[in-house]
């Protein structure tokens, strides 16, 4: 194999995993219960045909005999639900201790030394949903400057600020100031800079002008070893964000999904040799965390349309694999990440097709897989599949 084509479909998970309980997330399946909550099921003919219903039922989605991919499901080892965690395993590194998260708010000993470091305070410092948090606390961050300070279930600090009252570098800057001070029993997955723009009452966050500030993974990740091995490493959309650049040999920024799969799409011919990886952010950010349903299958509609103008160019050297990062059910009342299993779709024009993956014990698998197919040895984590799917 010559080329990887990695995209992650953020939060589209496949059912709960089995502590799901434990997250608070029993009942969670994004995919299968946004495919019921859709009239009619879904339509996704692309995404169909390589194998997306065999995974799991869904409403609408008859699973073809002979799917062009492959197929499975994937469960996360590691102790949580984050985007960090989800992507480090998926890297081949998996957390032992999860981390952690802050339902209360932050304590003075993170509080105080922020308030210190950007010289001003701070409003909320509660669990929120960022598009409310603004609609409560908007008029009173733009009339005293005060940075909107909020978390959720997920392991964040999220800095909102009016672009028109914080320029967006200022509010950069105080999320690396609050990045080092996240350290240590305190160190949470991601510092989230969430500017917004607008007027009283029509508020709007400009998800293009979001940065992630995430931990710089504690030890090389199959990223860091294709890298090494003189090959291509290239992050789309927030791949850069999560693994705090390490790995990359080249980063490209997206705005929005349609950005994001624009950049895929140009960046693909390319690359020589190596692998690109991708994030799609909207699902999560846009649609998950906002219970919009209609949206994310929406969005689903468009990344399938988008699908077939990809997989023509690719030859018989190339694999690529869609997978998730969490779940995040649209149809539940959570706003918050899910624990779940995530899918697993494998296509190449020179690999076998219709085999089933089955459930693979973690995330990891996708870095193993990967290492086997660039020759790479001496990765801790994961079990290839690559034997399964080459001819």
């Amino acid at each position: 194999m010559k080329k990887a084509v990695l995209i992650v479909l953020d939060g589209c998970g496949v059912g709960e995993l089995s502590d799901a309980a434990k997250y608070g997330d029993s009942g969670s399946n994004t995919l299968g219960n946004l495919s019921r909550a859709i009239p009619g099921g879904f339509k996704l003919p692309n995404l169909q045909k390589l194998g997306l219903g065999n995974i799991i039922p869904l409403a609408g989605m008859e699973p073809p005999d002979k799917p062009s991919g492959n197929y499975g499901k994937m469960a996360e080892r590691s102790p949580g639900k984050d985007s960090t965690d989800g992507h480090w395993e998926i890297a081949g590194l998996v957390t032992v201790k999860p981390f952690p998260t802050y339902l209360q708010g932050f304590p003075p000993e993170v509080i105080d030394p922020f308030k210190k470091a950007i010289g001003r305070d701070i409003l909320a410092n509660k669990t929120a949903s960022g598009t409310e948090i603004i609609k409560e606390l908007g008029d009173e961050h733009v009339r005293t400057g005060f940075p909107i300070i909020y978390t959720s279930a997920d392991s964040v600090f999220q800095i909102a600020c009016h672009e028109e009252v914080v320029p967006l570098e200022q509010l950069y800057d105080w999320c690396r100031k609050a990045r080092e001070i996240l350290s240590g029993e305190h160190a949470v997955g991601r510092v989230i800079a969430r500017p917004f723009i607008g007027t009283s009452g029509s508020y709007q966050r400009v998800g293009g002008h979001r940065q992630d500030f995430s931990l710089k993974p504690p030890r090389p990740t199959i990223l860091d070893h294709i890298k090494k091995t003189g090959l291509e490493v290239i992050g789309v959309g927030k791949i850069h964000d999560l693994y705090s650049g390490q790995g990359l040999t080249q980063s490209l920024h997206s705005d929005d999904n349609h950005d994001g799969m624009a950049k895929i799409i140009d960046a693909w011919p390319k690359l020589s040799r190596g692998l690109l990886m991708a994030n799609l952010v909207e699902f999560d950010m846009t649609w998950g965390h906002r219970n919009d349903a209609p949206g994310f299958y929406k969005g689903l509609q468009d990344f399938d349309a988008w699908l077939p103008g990809l997989l023509d160019k690719m030859t018989g050297e190339d694999i690529l694999i869609i997978t998730a990062d969490h779940g995040n059910d649209p149809t539940t009342a959570s706003t918050d990440h899910s624990r779940e299993y995530v899918p697993l779709l494998v296509y190449g024009p020179g690999l076998k097709s219709g085999i089933d993956l089955g459930i693979r014990k973690s995330f990891s698998d996708i870095a193993a897989t990967l290492a086997e197919m660039f020759g790479i040895i001496g990765l801790e984590n994961g079990r290839s599949f690559l034997g399964l799917i080459n001819r």
